[in-house]
């Protein structure tokens, strides 16, 4: 997308060209205002300054002569000047500065937040350059920061009165599979290494969350800069392990006093009320010994982190007739594919290697897809089970053999719990899912499958946790595999969808985006659920796959636009309700 840039004339010029030189817009600038505002700038100058940007957009619509001289005046804004000189604001910001907060977004991508199981997240240098890094941005742009012990960062916009409004993200990112980042047409990239193409900006973090804080503190300098006084305090609470269970929040709640109201800008848009609880469901195989006189599946492997669909899933054969399994597994694919492509295209791919002993490595192609939106990937791994079984090969009798036939029976290639037969839905929060995503050796030997869950409204994670439990250990002892259970199931969030804030926050989406604004509920499970008062307000647009915890996960530039926008309006207004509720 282009530089959005304005000078006077090319500003009046392109309203005339359109029949808009003095436009009636209604009480409040709405989307269609927006946009053409937006679109007069396009190829000029950027106006040097808000004030400046007023100027022009005051000549181009009079209607706005209230607002803007109410707010040249200082004096208390209100109504529709508030409402307008906020949406004014959001737009000046998106116009210009969308060029910085790209530049500041890939400085964070570069650096490679994700877990690292030998050190403690807050003693990873990456997770404490991440920290510096934001508090570089802050002093420059005149906000306060604080670093509690590298678990949260926090960044504030001070306002006149003592309450504070919380605004929360996180830092932190699911690891990625170099080999999956790889686009259509050949394009390597690396996952940490932000790339533009198109409007797409490629890079682990670009939507889940690091987008997020970059435009929020954008947002928070804009409005510093302006002038604007607000009377309630934003607090910015950017967390460091929100990917691996919350823990930096838990800490930060026992030494700060929390925000009363707060949102999380790490699901979707309009305003998410409601979501389910996410668990991980993992089961143990114990290692077993093969005479090689069989087959054998020797490993696999699938996903990064048990809330990440893959994009690929592999296997590795060794011993017995190698040849003839080559063959057979060749002449399973065509009808294998046929039968299961029905449900989402995927492709096999077998290959005889002897560089490393003899042996044949199997790897089955999906769609990725974030653990909690099971519908909008192809899973590999169960496919890629399901064909090892049914390509006619005699496997040994391991291991890896029990988990697939493990993940056959009681998930499929369904990820409703309907073979476990424990699925159910609420009218509201949507259905339970169950995604058998990642299977791998630890270096204890044992193999582990973990399924990543999400439970609506309907039953409590003890119910659920105790139908799954039983319905696995039948598995077992029908089957003679000795296994070993962990499940950790969250529980579900609803919140009661009302207040002014709330209706101020779908006010700023219905009239930015011009779409249906009303609160919703989300698969995705986030830290809303350890903060008081709190929903969720993007970065995730209705209607579009959220590429978080994908291979290739990117940030479209008009969503980033859209965040600019609506983040520094939300400052603004939330900033001076006179009342929450």
């Amino acid at each position: 997308m282009q530089q959005f840039r304005v000078s006077l004339s090319v500003l009046t010029m392109g309203l005339m060209a359109a029949g808009l030189t003095a436009p009636a817009f209604a009480e409040t600038l709405k989307k269609p205002a927006l946009d053409q505002l937006a679109a007069a700038w396009q190829g000029g100058k950027t106006a040097s300054s808000f004030n400046a940007f007023l100027t022009q957009a005051e000549k181009a619509n009079p209607a706005l002569k209230s607002a803007v001289a109410a707010y040249r005046k200082k004096a208390t804004l209100a109504g529709d000047d508030l409402t307008n000189i906020g949406r004014l604001l959001g737009l000046y910001n998106r116009l210009h500065n969308q060029k910085a907060v790209i530049a500041s977004l890939g400085a964070m991508v570069a650096l490679p937040t994700a877990r690292n199981v030998q050190i403690p997240p807050h003693e990873n240098p990456a997770i404490i350059d991440f920290g510096k890094l934001v508090e570089k941005m802050s002093k420059n742009f005149g906000l306060a920061y604080r670093n509690v012990d590298n678990r949260i960062f926090e960044v504030s916009l001070k306002g006149k009165g003592t309450e504070e409004f919380g605004i929360l993200t996180h830092s932190d990112v699911v690891p990625a599979v170099l080999s999956e980042w790889v686009l259509d047409d050949g394009t390597k990239l690396d996952p940490f290494t932000m790339q533009r193409v198109g409007d797409r900006l490629y890079g682990r973090g670009t939507i889940d969350d690091k987008g997020s804080i970059a435009a929020v503190l954008y947002a928070m300098k804009t409005v510093k800069e302006s002038g604007i006084p607000i009377q309630r305090t934003m607090r910015l609470m950017i967390e460091t392990t929100e990917e691996t269970g919350g823990d930096a929040m838990e800490y930060y709640r026992g030494k700060t006093k929390l925000p009363e109201y707060n949102i999380v800008l790490d699901s979707g848009y309009p305003a998410v009320v409601a979501e389910k609880g996410a668990g991980s469901l993992s089961v143990f195989f114990p290692a077993e010994k093969t005479d090689g006189t069989l087959t054998a599946i020797t490993d696999m492997g699938a996903a990064a982190a048990v809330n990440a669909i893959s994009q690929t899933a592999t296997a590795t054969l060794k011993g017995g007739d190698l040849a003839a399994a080559q063959a057979k597994l060749e002449a399973a694919k065509a009808a294998f594919l046929q039968k299961y492509e029905p449900q989402g295209k995927f492709a096999i791919a077998v290959t005889r290697k002897s560089d490393n002993g003899d042996s044949i490595d199997i790897k089955v192609t999906g769609t990725s897809a974030h653990g909690s939106e099971p519908q909008n990937g192809v899973n590999p791994l169960p496919r890629l089970g399901l064909f090892l079984q049914e390509s006619g090969i005699a496997l040994a009798d391991n291991q890896f053999l029990k988990a697939i036939k493990y993940i056959d029976a009681l998930y499929g290639t369904g990820y409703l719990g309907e073979k476990m037969g424990v699925g159910y839905k609420d009218d509201f929060m949507g259905p339970l899912t169950f995604s058998p995503n990642l299977i791998r050796t630890g270096a204890d030997g044992r193999l582990v499958m973990a399924v990543n869950t999400r439970m609506p409204r309907g039953r409590t994670p003890e119910e659920l946790k105790a139908q799954v439990e039983a319905k696995i250990n039948e598995w077992a002892a029908a089957n003679k595999a000795k296994v070993e259970i962990k499940y950790d199931q969250g529980n579900w969030m609803a919140r009661d969808p009302s207040g002014r804030w709330l209706a101020t926050l779908l006010d700023i989406y219905g009239d930015t985006t011009g779409l249906e604004a009303k609160p919703v509920s989300a698969a995705g499970a986030t830290t809303a659920k350890q903060m008081p008062n709190a929903i969720s307000f993007g970065p995730g647009m209705p209607g579009k796959k959220y590429t978080g915890h994908n291979a290739k996960e990117y940030k479209e530039v008009p969503d980033l636009d859209a965040d600019l926008q609506m983040f520094t309006e939300m400052l603004v207004r939330i900033g001076n309700l006179q009342q929450m509720q």
